[in-house]
């Protein structure tokens, strides 16, 4: 069955469909939940709630464009909306720290390693940083899919970055020390 026909299918609450739709992304899209969660429970809680708002939407796929990216940004809104009703994130202030230069060595950081310090970031700092550096989304743009100002985001980024790189420059002196 061609895609198009899958996703016909899933409108149609075809629970064989809906299968072979979560088969073919639940990959792609589980490694979204983890970039955005601060830990693997709270990104299958959120992989469990995309994918239950992508089969209640799915009908609102106009086949225009492409699907992966349409199933990508259903999730993204799923897990932003979640941190939206949590209001975890405002930020009083909007001072704009000076910009950090996170400088990485490749032999003593590990993906994984980068992905649980990112994990690990405040809520708020977390959701700017992915969006911003991870999916290459303005500053204008971050600041209406959070609801915050445009100084915000910068100013989150900024923090998240600062958090980042003294947590990589500590972890590349332990191993140093080793």
């Amino acid at each position: 069955m061609s895609l198009n026909e899958l996703v016909k299918q899933c409108a149609k609450n075809d629970r064989k469909a809906q299968g072979e739709i979560y088969q073919l992304f639940s990959g792609k899209l589980f490694s979204i939940c983890l970039k955005y969660s601060k830990n693997k429970q709270e990104a299958q809680d959120n992989f469990q709630d995309g994918f239950i708002t992508i089969f209640n939407k799915i009908g609102q796929f106009k086949f225009k464009g492409s699907f992966e990216g349409w199933l990508k940004r259903v999730m993204v809104n799923t897990i932003l909306l979640k941190y939206r009703q949590k209001n975890v994130l405002n930020l009083v202030t909007e001072e704009i720290p000076d910009e950090v230069i996170v400088d990485i060595d490749d032999d003593e950081v590990s993906l994984d390693f980068l992905l649980n310090l990112i994990q690990e970031l405040p809520d708020r700092y977390r959701m700017v940083f992915n969006l911003y550096v991870l999916d290459g989304f303005s500053h204008k743009e971050v600041s209406k899919m959070l609801q915050i100002a445009e100084g915000t985001s910068k100013s989150n980024l900024a923090r998240a970055r600062a958090i980042l790189k003294q947590k990589i420059e500590l972890h590349q002196e332990s191993q140093q020390s080793i």
